[in-house]
């Protein structure tokens, strides 16, 4: 039997592809059905991730042939086909996984696959403040100086290395964010302040240099990457 959740994550690597030939009506269908994928669990999950393989199969039938197991109707089909068991490992494909999938129909963008999918979860990971929080502390979340990262459910965050204790913008965050781009690249803004630079003393990342004597070697160090060095 193939296993729907290795469907899901073909899908999500050839979705450049894919994406043109799947109209709005079945675009919608199938976001509804990876939102369920991520909210619930167990038996229910895998029975929105058969759901949304079988809609690949009928939209993309040249793409995802058809099998009578998989594509058996979830109310009539056997217990050991109808979802996969609720603690077993998530399949993938070259590295990409049915949540790689979620995050390119659900939230709009693009850091998925073996290695930006890995490069989204580390920045996600780190602490950060939502619209709410930044609003109450007396800041504009909005500002095109902020990095701002698409998580999961529609949620946004701010790196929350980007405040001062007060909530309120460090001047540093804003001159650098201007210059890497942090609005039209907020993903790659984020991932430039928060992996080690070797530029910078002891390959320190540039956000422990925040607060610190050598802070102002920050403009001067993202200049260069804009400027196109390394």
């Amino acid at each position: 039997m193939t296993d729907p959740y290795a469907r899901l994550a073909a899908a999500a690597a050839d979705w450049d592809e894919l994406l043109p030939r799947l109209d709005s009506g079945a675009l919608d269908r199938l976001a509804l059905l990876l939102a369920a994928l991520r909210t619930e669990t167990g038996a229910a999950a895998g029975r929105a991730a058969l759901l949304a393989a079988r809609l690949l199969e009928e939209r993309l039938p040249d793409r995802f042939p058809g099998e009578s197991r998989l594509t058996a109707a979830p109310d009539t089909a056997a217990p050991d086909t109808a979802a996969p068991a609720a603690d077993a490992p998530a399949a993938d494909h070259l590295g990409f996984t049915a949540d790689d999938l979620a995050v390119l129909v659900l939230d709009g963008h693009r850091m998925v696959g073996p290695v930006l999918g890995e490069v989204r979860d580390r920045l996600l990971a780190a602490p950060a403040l939502g619209d709410a929080e930044v609003l109450e502390a007396g800041s504009d979340p909005y500002a095109p100086y902020l990095i701002r990262l698409p998580a999961p459910g529609g949620l946004i965050r701010l790196p929350v290395f980007q405040f001062t204790a007060g909530g309120r913008v460090r001047p540093a965050v804003r001159e650098v964010n201007l210059l890497l781009g942090a609005a039209e690249d907020p993903w790659g803004a984020a991932d430039w302040w928060l992996s080690p630079n070797a530029w910078l003393a002891g390959n320190s990342a540039p956000v422990a240099l925040l607060g610190s004597p050598d802070e102002q070697r920050l403009a001067g160090t993202a200049a260069f990457l804009a400027e196109g060095g390394q």
